[in-house]
């Protein structure tokens, strides 16, 4: 039986961390990290305009349904392939790229003249996403090492962490203030400023790091895991809205034999010498594999809570868009702290931070549906304030530690294919938890009562965290 109370043996010097290597300053971090933010921001900033969507475009509920699932389906399926062409053909230049395309797609989705256009938009705007995000993990693993780097990803954790929240807070000020007359476009436009001055920043700021020998694109794997993807997400994200029409039970079947042949093409191709898109010996490494199994159900249960949340702000307790966002200000603060913490925790309690965050977010949890069931509908942002302040530092306390942990061990010159990895798990549950979850909660919504259905939706969750909080003894002891 594996020993899991051993510390993580520290990654051996790579060309890339050498005192010759290209050196990420604080403007260069600072610019990677944004290109972090905006992906996220936009995968959650939706939810509060969905009803003006609605509105302004004569959407139906499968529509709405692809304007926010067929930006996550396209930014999973492709984030691994970013990665593999990023280690070969450079990471800024294709973070350059990416920033560039995602400006240029918010553009579009901020024009869209009707509903299907606006769902095209968003797929394009996923497939950016997929270019750029996998860059920023892979430079900072690529220019930084030591205390700088366990800075560098303990303040990535926070960008992820908080972009979900902030993302969310924007769309309900943009949508309230409707700016020039834009209403729910302004959610997608606000995003062009920010790339003009994020892609200035790159070519100053950001250095160039690629892989130390150039590999070809497999073919083979992209398909087959893109085949995976789509066939479990697509019918996940659109099943309920469409009233799972047959395609959708088609689809999920499809799903464990696409994934069983992805995986046993990989293993083929690593024994033949050829570099697989997701190399299988990638995840012979303790701190990814274990790390992965963790990070699922927490990115599922956020995201679900996250989307339930919005829902039952407005439609249950008769909340606007800016009191809404209001809200979820403590757990954005929180999550911060705790973010800025992680370090310095991590050095006296290695990787147990995790167990505890867990603890703690359970307890934010139980505490909100205490607060629901005793209070609802009269509730305010007050009466909200402590649960969700503690579910959020239990977020901050884990997520940030985990990613710095998945990715402590994978060698610079796979930074790109690890964090493609690490960011398709992430994104694939994001995706996964607004399907699941969010399709519990409104289902039950119905019959049950929007108290009750919110109520049975955190439930789930808690088991979700609960299944975080085992998994999490497992992992090594990082220090």
């Amino acid at each position: 039986m594996t020993d899991t109370h051993v510390r993580t043996p520290a990654a051996p010097p790579t060309p890339a961390a050498g005192p010759c290597a290209p050196h990420l300053s604080g403007a260069g971090l600072f610019t990677v990290l944004l290109g972090a933010a905006l992906p996220l921001i936009d995968f959650f900033i939706v939810n509060v305009a969905l009803p003006s969507i609605e509105h302004d475009l004569s959407a139906g509920p499968a529509l709405l349904e692809l304007v926010v699932g067929g930006y996550g389906v396209a930014y999973a399926v492709l984030l691994v392939l970013g990665g593999r062409v990023g280690d070969s053909l450079g990471r800024r230049r294709l973070f350059l790229v990416g920033m560039a395309a995602f400006g240029v797609t918010s553009l579009a989705c901020g024009l869209a003249p009707n509903a299907w256009s606006l769902v095209a938009a968003r797929i394009a705007q996923g497939a950016a996403s997929a270019l750029m995000l996998p860059q920023v993990l892979a430079t900072i693993q690529a220019t930084t090492e030591g205390p700088r780097r366990a800075r560098a990803m303990s303040l990535y954790g926070a960008t992820a962490g908080l972009s979900m929240v902030a993302g969310q807070i924007l769309g309900g000020v943009l949508v309230a203030a409707d700016l020039a007359g834009t209403g729910w476009r302004a959610v997608f436009l606000v995003n062009v400023p920010v790339v003009l001055v994020g892609l200035v920043l790159a070519v100053r700021t950001v250095p160039d790091t690629h892989a130390g020998r150039p590999e070809a694109v497999d073919v083979p794997g992209t398909l087959l895991l893109a085949l995976s993807l789509v066939s479990l997400l697509l019918p996940l994200t659109e099943g309920r809205a469409a009233g799972w029409p047959l395609w959708t039970w088609l689809s999920l079947g499809v799903f464990p034999v696409a994934a069983a042949s992805f995986y046993l093409v990989e293993r083929r191709a690593d024994r033949r010498g050829r570099t697989p898109l997701v190399p299988p010996s990638l995840l012979r490494l303790e701190s990814l594999r274990r790390g992965l199994v963790l990070l699922l159900p927490f990115s599922t249960g956020i995201s679900g809570f996250m989307f339930v949340l919005a829902v039952a702000l407005q439609q249950g307790l008769g909340m606007g868009p800016v009191a809404a966002g209001l809200t979820l200000v403590p757990m954005a603060l929180a999550f911060f702290a705790a973010s800025l913490a992680g370090p310095r925790l991590v050095t006296r309690f290695g990787s147990r931070v995790v167990t505890v965050g867990g603890v703690v977010q359970a307890a934010g949890i139980v505490l909100l549906l205490a607060t629901l069931r005793s209070g609802w509908p009269e509730l305010g942002p007050g009466e909200l304030a402590p649960g969700v302040f503690l579910a959020g530092l239990g977020q901050g306390l884990q997520l940030p530690v985990l990613m710095r942990l998945m990715l402590s061990d994978v060698p610079a010159d796979r930074a790109g294919v690890g964090s493609g990895v690490m960011i398709t798990a992430q994104q694939s549950a994001l995706a996964l938890g607004v399907a699941t979850l969010g399709s519990l909660f409104l289902a039950l919504a119905p019959t049950a009562g929007l108290r009750d259905a919110v109520g049975a939706t955190l439930l789930v969750q808690l088991a979700l965290i609960t299944l975080t909080v085992l998994l999490s003894l497992r992992l090594p002891r990082m220090r």
